[in-house]
């Protein structure tokens, strides 16, 4: 592993060398300079001591996408008290779960959410804080109400003159010191909170700065559309950018592609993160329709790469016109839209990585990746492939190094049960690696299929020709008493909008069935189809919780 340098320190820095440039903007409302984020964390510094709060006391914070909760974050990490961020799309009796499984003392909420707790139900709670004015809506003492109330009185008292660049002095970690408690919220239906050690973010930070993006510089601007208290979002649209001096720009909305082609139209943003379900909705309302309609020109030759680069350039500006690259993660990318962008030379890259590895595991920029790969090992990593024959025969994936997580909190058996007794880490997905490191996955082993005679079929690979069929949003393959069954959410409101009645519809998508399956291998052809008449349930990466569809295998 590189040498490591202290995160609270690397974020001192920053904030120091960029306080007059803007750090944290709410899209069409606040903008937040690192001098006034700055001066915001110092006030809840004050805050936090008078009010008893100790090193390594746990701080939940649960709300939309906002400039205050990167305040409210930043103030937890930087006083060396633990930040817990919880989804805010949880339900009321998770929230109350997490906070109480994580021992937190102080609770940053939307005003919205607050609306739904009981504090009578989270005893170990002595101040809830409304995380968009900083207001204290609930304290246990009396104590805690004067100390909110006369905040601005002790900071005038600490800092007499002026407050400056020289007054930041933030906590200083260690390598394997507790810095975030991450609770997962995948598709095996069971939140576990991730422990994440101050290397692991680190180590991350190292890859971002010297790997991923070593052209983006103090300034740079980025749009975050993911969940904040998602690890991929609070990494590389969050906490990288506020140790570089970058711009943040938060949504604050329900990142429909609508208003994400809005923001990056008028931002501009210099570097893309996203999911696959973002980019394929994009992928599949502008570009297939277009696709379709000329797939005669395509055969011509000449004609089909001035298509090509038309499309190219409409993409292009569609996401902002100045972008390095878009790294896309989370989730399985869909083979036909991957297929069709490094065709256009479209400058994507697809990247590799979960909670527990907070989240880096594997990456190439887009000029060097390999079609259908997720990238080369990140630095401080180290990967290998639970198989006689890592080239050709899909394996487990196991990794090891400075990312990964120092176990799951309060659980030593998942803990225990997540490792190799060697002290590899089993990441639950099934690939292979080719000769130069390039990883390419097949699925996740949880997800895979036994066939009728031992073959294994990965759900996800038939799901991405299901995909592209027109009509449908999204599916999901299953096994149902000894046969594969397709669940399919069909986009009934755009057959609506072509005068298709529900009925027609699912004929359509039926009749696709035989082709789609004269494409698999017997073992892994659809025997059946169940239409969903609403969205199947997510995950905030809006992944489909897969553990909520399972049918009996016999």
């Amino acid at each position: 592993m590189a040498d490591f340098q202290s995160v609270n320190k690397l974020l001192q820095k920053s904030f120091q060398e960029n306080w007059d440039l803007p750090a944290l903007s709410n899209y069409q409302g606040v903008t937040l300079s690192y001098g006034e984020v700055a001066l915001r964390m110092a006030k809840l510094h004050i805050a936090f001591e008078r009010c008893g709060l100790a090193v390594g006391d746990k701080v939940a914070l649960c709300s939309r996408n906002q400039a205050n909760w990167g305040v409210c974050f930043l103030a937890t990490l930087t006083y060396g008290a633990v930040p817990v961020p919880i989804l805010h799309e949880f339900k009321s009796g998770n929230i109350h779960y997490l906070v109480n499984h994580s021992e937190a003392k102080v609770l940053f909420v939307d005003d919205v959410i607050w609306e739904g707790l009981d504090v009578t139900e989270m005893p170990s709670i002595e101040v809830v804080v409304q995380i968009n004015t900083l207001k204290i809506i609930y304290s246990r003492t009396e104590e805690m109400a004067y100390v909110r109330s006369h905040l601005n009185e002790f900071f005038g008292k600490k800092f007499p003159d002026t407050f400056g660049p020289e007054h930041l002095d933030f906590h200083e970690d260690t390598a394997e010191v507790l810095a975030v408690i991450n609770y997962t919220s995948g598709t095996s239906g069971f939140s576990k909170g991730v422990m994440i050690p101050y290397r692991a973010l680190w180590s991350n930070m190292y890859f971002a700065r010297y790997k991923a993006l070593p052209n983006l510089q103090r300034g740079t601007k980025v749009v975050s559309m993911l969940p904040l208290a998602h690890m991929y979002g609070m990494m590389f649209e969050f906490l990288y950018e506020m140790s570089n001096g970058m711009h943040v720009h938060f949504l604050t909305r329900v990142p429909s592609p609508k208003v994400i082609m809005k923001a990056f139209e008028e931002i501009k943003p210099d570097i893309v993160i996203a999911v696959p379900l973002i980019i394929e909705k994009i992928y599949k309302s502008k570009l297939k329709p277009i696709i379709d309609r000329n797939k005669l020109f395509f055969k011509i030759p000449g004609l089909d790469s001035i298509l090509e680069k038309k499309i190219l350039k409409e993409l292009m500006t569609a996401f902002g016109g100045r972008f390095e690259e878009v790294i896309i993660g989370g989730a399985a990318f869909n083979p036909e839209v991957e297929r069709f962008f490094k065709k256009i030379g479209f400058p994507y890259t697809v990247g590799y990585g979960m909670t527990e590895c907070s989240p880096i595991i594997s990456y190439a920029h887009w000029d060097k990746t390999k079609l259908f790969s997720c990238g080369q090992v990140a630095p401080n990593m180290e990967i290998k492939i639970d198989s006689p024959d890592p080239q050709n025969v899909p394996g487990e994936v196991l990794v090891k190094g400075a990312n990964v997580f120092m176990g799951y909190y309060k659980n030593p058996r998942a803990t225990a049960d997540a490792l190799t007794d060697d002290g590899w880490m089993k990441t639950g997905d099934m690939g292979v690696i080719d000769s130069e490191g390039f990883l390419f996955l097949r699925g996740r082993s949880k997800c895979m299929i036994l066939g009728p005679s031992g073959q294994n079929i990965y759900p996800e690979e038939i799901e991405g020709v299901l995909n592209n069929v027109a009509y449908v949003v999204d599916s999901l393959v299953i096994e149902d008493k000894g046969s594969l069954k397709a669940l399919i959410y069909p986009d009934y409101q755009l057959g609506s909008i072509d005068s298709l009645s529900r009925a027609d519809i699912e004929a359509r998508i039926r009749e696709a069935i035989p082709e789609i399956n004269r494409q698999l291998p017997n073992y892994s052809r659809i025997k059946d189809v169940e239409f969903l008449p609403e969205d199947f349930e997510r995950t905030p990466k809006r992944s489909i919780k897969r553990y909520l569809y399972q049918r009996q295998s016999s």
